[in-house]
C-alpha cells in the first residue's frame, strides 16, 4: 500500500511538472520552427524543421546587448543592497527585544503585502522629485525598495533558526559579538541568502511595468521592454520573441545553477545538543 501511494505520488508530481513545464517547451519549439510553420493551424509538437534564424535575428536585433547589460546591472546592484539592507534589520529584529518591535514587524509585513502595482504613482512622483527618471539608479532604487520587505522578513525567520548557543560558545571562546556573527552565523546564513537572493533577482528581472514608466530612453530600457519590441502595428514577430523570450530565461537559469547547492536549509539541525 505504500509503495502504490509513492507511485501515486509520482505520477502527479510529473504531471504537475509537465503542466508547468509545457509553455517553456511551447516557447522554445516555437522559436526552432522555420517561419512558414509558425502561423499554421495545425500545431506540431516536435516542429517539422528546425531553424536557428530567429535566435540569430533575435541577438542581432538593435538594442539586444544594451537592455542585457541594463537588466544584470539593475537586478544584481537591487539584490545586492536588499541583502545586506535586509540582513542588518533582519538580525536585531530576530536577536534583539526592543520597545516597538511588533510594531515594526507589522509594518514591515503591510508592505510586503501591498501591491506593488498601486505604488506606481507614489513611487513615479518620488522618483521624479529625486531627479531619477530615465537613468538606471532610480529603477534600482524601487527595486531594491520592493524586495527589502520581503528580504528582511524572510531572513529574520532564518536568524531565528540558528541557535543562539553558538554565538554564545562563539564568545565564551573569546570572540566578539561581531566575531561570533560573523565567523558562526554569517555562514549557516547561506541557505536563507541564497533563497532571498533568487527571489529577489527573478522578480527585479522579470518586472516590465516600473521599468517601461520610469525608463522613457531607448537606450535604459531593460529586457523585458526591449522585448516589447516585437510587437509592432504590422503584427507580432512570434518567431524573433519567442527566440528572444527563451534567451531572457538563461541568465535566470544560470544565476540558479549556481546558488542551487545551497537552496537547502536546515544546515544548523543538530549543532546543539540537549
Amino acid at each position: 500500500m505504500g509503495r502504490t501511494k509513492k507511485r501515486l505520488a509520482s505520477v502527479v508530481g510529473l504531471l504537475v511538472a509537465a503542466v508547468f513545464a509545457f509553455p517553456i517547451y511551447w516557447m522554445v519549439t516555437t522559436a526552432l520552427k522555420p517561419a512558414n510553420q509558425l502561423l499554421s493551424d495545425d500545431y506540431d509538437l516536435v516542429p517539422l524543421g528546425v531553424t536557428f534564424q530567429h535566435f540569430i535575428d533575435g541577438v542581432s536585433k538593435k538594442g539586444f546587448l544594451n537592455s542585457l547589460e541594463n537588466s544584470l546591472i539593475v537586478a544584481l546592484v537591487a539584490v545586492a543592497f536588499a541583502l545586506v539592507a535586509g540582513l542588518l534589520a533582519a538580525v536585531p529584529l530576530a536577536r534583539l527585544k526592543f520597545r516597538g518591535r511588533k510594531g515594526f514587524l507589522l509594518l514591515v509585513l503591510v508592505a510586503q503585502m501591498a501591491p506593488f502595482e498601486a505604488l506606481l504613482i507614489p513611487m513615479f512622483l518620488m522618483i521624479r522629485s529625486f531627479d531619477l527618471l530615465n537613468v538606471l539608479p532610480g529603477l534600482i532604487l524601487v527595486y531594491f525598495a520592493a524586495a527589502l520587505p520581503f528580504t528582511a522578513w524572510t531572513l529574520r525567520g532564518f536568524v531565528k533558526g540558528i541557535p543562539v548557543d553558538l554565538e554564545e560558545a562563539a564568545m565564551v571562546d573569546g570572540c566578539g559579538r561581531w566575531a561570533a556573527f560573523r565567523r558562526v552565523t554569517l555562514p549557516l546564513l547561506g541557505p536563507g541568502l541564497v533563497a532571498t537572493s533568487v527571489f529577489s533577482f527573478v522578480t527585479a528581472w522579470n518586472e516590465f511595468l516600473y521599468a517601461l514608466t520610469f525608463l522613457q530612453d531607448t537606450s535604459n530600457v531593460t529586457l523585458p521592454v526591449w522585448l516589447s519590441s516585437f510587437v509592432s502595428v504590422f503584427g507580432v514577430d512570434w518567431g524573433g520573441a519567442m527566440a528572444a523570450s527563451t534567451v531572457f530565461t538563461v541568465p535566470v537559469l544560470i544565476f540558479f545553477l549556481v546558488v542551487q547547492r545551497n537552496l537547502v536549509s536546515g544546515v544548523t539541525a543538530g549543532a546543539v545538543k540537549g
